[in-house]
């Protein structure tokens, strides 16, 4: 992929984050979710690249805009062959209710490379570097607790895990603190605190529980281009779930996934723009006289750069905001 593809894609997440903060805590998800769709499909038509969406909104007749297989790029694009993995709005609720973490996510990869994860449950773990490659799905939680404070150089009751506040999580949260370790609770939005473990600055030491699988992947990418380390495995709830793993290449539907199965390859690119407040950006700015603030990071898995990009926009020159 080229490079400056990188610099392309966060003016995607930017624009989708402009447009579906306009709906923030007015109640209305479906609106925000759908104001975010839209405009990053008319920034991608912009774009020198010839993507495929293989995870997005849904199948054709499930989402009119960005769904699985949808072509993505400009009409003339004579640009790279990629995968493409959106959520125009992680945290439809989050922006509905007026609450943080909300942000517009994108990875790509090469023709290929991202796994085409159905829309369904999976179990996810995520570290930084330091823990990289010392710790398994399938260890108890509280080894998973005993590696990482080592790896940090933390002591048991200076660790911080971040799961998703949810009755299926409990019993794990409970071992977390028995073990004398901390936990942060969070609502929605998994992509963002699965990469805040992996930034030392947040003071999350592990990410764990269950969510669903396209964010997985979406969350792989970011963590690839972080030095940090993933495992997920799939939890199919039927039959129907299982069949259509096998129909997406996994013979086995419950396999441990490495970082590398979820992200082949040793390049991706990930964007993201806050929408709301959170662990790892903060959200959009009115301030005043058409002049909008954003907060983006933008990673390359090749290079390992990290940007933070802070943009002021005029609205009056956005003509791909629906708001206006």
């Amino acid at each position: 992929m080229e490079r400056e593809l990188a610099l392309e894609i966060v003016r995607v997440t930017e624009m989708a984050a402009l447009a579906s903060s306009h709906w923030m805590g007015r109640g209305k998800k479906n609106e925000a979710d759908g104001a975010a769709t839209s405009a990053m499909r008319a920034m991608f038509d912009t774009i020198n690249m010839r993507g495929t969406v293989v995870i997005g909104e849904g199948e054709l007749d499930e989402a009119p805009m960005l769904y699985i297989g949808e072509k993505l790029g400009s009409p003339e694009a004579d640009g790279p062959e990629v995968d493409v993995a959106v959520d125009p709005l992680e945290g439809t609720t989050i922006v509905a209710k007026g609450h943080n973490n909300a942000m517009s996510v994108i990875a790509i990869g090469d023709r290929g490379t991202l796994l085409h994860a159905p829309d369904m449950y999976m179990m996810k773990m995520a570290v930084g570097k330091r823990a990289a490659g010392k710790i398994n799905l399938f260890d108890p939680v509280d080894k998973m607790i005993e590696v990482v404070a080592e790896a940090n150089n933390k002591r048991i009751q200076d660790v911080t895990v971040i799961i998703q506040e949810r009755d299926r999580h409990e019993e794990i949260i409970a071992t977390i603190r028995e073990k004398g370790a901390r936990v942060k609770l969070f609502g929605d939005g998994d992509v963002g605190a699965a990469i805040a473990a992996c930034l030392p600055h947040t003071g999350i030491d592990l990410f764990l529980g269950i969510g669903g699988a396209p964010e997985g992947v979406i969350s792989a990418a970011a963590i690839k281009c972080l030095g940090g380390d993933m495992q997920a495995q799939l939890k199919p709830q039927n039959d129907q779930e299982r069949e259509r793993c096998m129909k997406m290449g996994l013979t086995n539907p419950e396999q441990l996934l490495t970082l590398d199965d979820l992200v082949k390859g040793d390049d991706a690119i990930f964007a993201a723009t806050g929408v709301s407040d959170g662990e790892l950006l903060q959200g959009v700015r009115y301030l005043g006289d058409d002049m909008v603030e954003t907060h983006s990071i933008v990673m390359r898995a090749q290079t390992k750069t990290i940007r933070f990009v802070r943009a002021l926009h005029n609205v009056e020159h956005k003509p791909n905001l629906l708001w206006k």
